[in-house]
């Protein structure tokens, strides 16, 4: 069968899906509805027109995509486009699972099958209620009892739902223990490293401006000492030595007002010949 016959059946039957169909399951439902019985369609061309549908898709120009999750082939809208949906879907993006029913989960999907005592010995409270939650919202399965156990407690395990719910096809794609520890103790080195950067960017701050209103400090002492020795050296009155007369010489014209003299002369007397002279005339 040509595989360009086969494409846009397969993305008919993955768009009609109300479940992740697997490869298997696509190549049953298309020779089911081309009822041939000597050209029917093989595994590896259904598997090569799904690598043709997810490279058309991949393209920018379709807000979704082909993308195996859950197990099965299923079309979902672009990370990008988040927002946009949520705008529809709002109140279904914003149910999160608390915190019990998250450790719950967990414990489920690393040790199941798990009975409720176990699950309860584990975390060491009651979990009746987180697991009611978890069995409404499909994400856990009662998959039997456990016949060696005293009353035959339920067995729990995840179901197809929590594979699409966590974008995974099967459980062995969970994260590992080992890996989890060793992502935080990344984690907690990354942040103790920023940590100490920004310690030391802080002291480098706080040294820059200490030696910042040092040197101001140092100006300032530096000036006011220059203006300390020029008013030194203007009270100075500096001397010099001329024919071994030590004279006094100012720079500067003194501040204060030099008072001005004015010689009064005195009169005269007469001398003794004008008397005589003056005697004779008058006899």
């Amino acid at each position: 069968m040509d595989i360009s016959t086969i494409i846009p059946h397969i993305e008919a039957l993955v768009f009609a899906s109300d479940k992740p169909l697997t490869t298997l399951e696509i190549t049953a439902l298309i020779n089911n509805a081309f009822g041939f019985i000597d050209d029917v369609a093989h595994l590896d061309q259904t598997e090569a027109a799904i690598a043709g549908i997810k490279e058309k898709y991949s393209s920018e120009f379709y807000a979704f995509e082909l993308k195996q999750s859950g197990g099965g082939w299923q079309f979902l809208t672009k990370p990008e486009f988040h927002k946009t949906v949520a705008l529809i879907n709002g109140d279904k993006f914003m149910k999160r699972l608390s915190t019990a029913a998250l450790e719950t989960l967990s414990i489920i999907a690393y040790k199941q099958p798990i009975t409720k005592s176990e699950m309860e010995s584990i975390r060491g409270v009651n979990c009746d209620y987180a697991v009611q939650k978890l069995l409404e919202k499909d994400l856990v399965i009662i998959t039997g009892r456990n016949e060696d156990a005293v009353g035959k407690p339920l067995l729990y395990a995840t179901s197809k739902s929590f594979m699409d719910y966590f974008g995974i096809n099967s459980t062995d794609e969970l994260p590992q223990i080992s890996e989890v520890l060793m992502e935080q103790l990344l984690n907690a080195e990354k942040v103790s490293a920023i940590e100490a950067e920004k310690r030391a960017h802080e002291n480098n701050v706080a040294a820059d401006t200490q030696n910042t209103e040092d040197l101001e400090l140092t100006t300032n002492e530096t000036e006011g000492g220059d203006d300390q020795q020029q008013q030194d050296q203007t009270l100075q009155v500096p001397t010099v030595m001329e024919n071994d007369v030590l004279v006094t010489t100012y720079e500067e014209t003194p501040t204060f007002e030099e008072t001005s003299e004015v010689e009064i002369e005195a009169p005269l007397e007469d001398s003794d010949n004008e008397k005589d002279e003056e005697a004779d005339d008058n006899a």
